[in-house]
């Protein structure tokens, strides 16, 4: 039997690496894995912006907290803030992300 491809359609998805090691093996638990301001997943974009990746990053601070990066300049920027983290109010520090 020969077969001849006359056509396709090529399909990928992808995910930030948020370095959440799930121990638990709970891939269902999405909890974590959105943004705690805007509640948006990670691998979506921020109101913002209208296409996730490279456009719409995730910021990370010490405090081990995870955000769109625009959503948290937008937070930090307002003085209600106090220059926090939205999650826990420690005070905001972007974290050394090592690849």
């Amino acid at each position: 039997m020969k077969v001849t491809v006359k056509h396709w359609h090529a399909v990928a998805q992808w995910r930030w690496d948020i370095g959440n090691n799930d121990t638990a093996g709970n891939e269902d638990d999405d909890d974590g894995d959105v943004c705690g301001i805007c509640r948006v997943p990670f691998e979506g974009c921020c109101p913002s912006c209208k296409m996730p990746g490279d456009d719409c990053p995730l910021i990370w601070g010490e405090c081990t907290h995870i955000f769109h990066m625009h959503c948290l300049l937008k937070w930090i920027g307002t003085a209600a803030s106090k220059q926090q983290c939205p999650m826990d109010r420690r005070p905001w520090v972007t974290a050394e992300r090592k690849v």
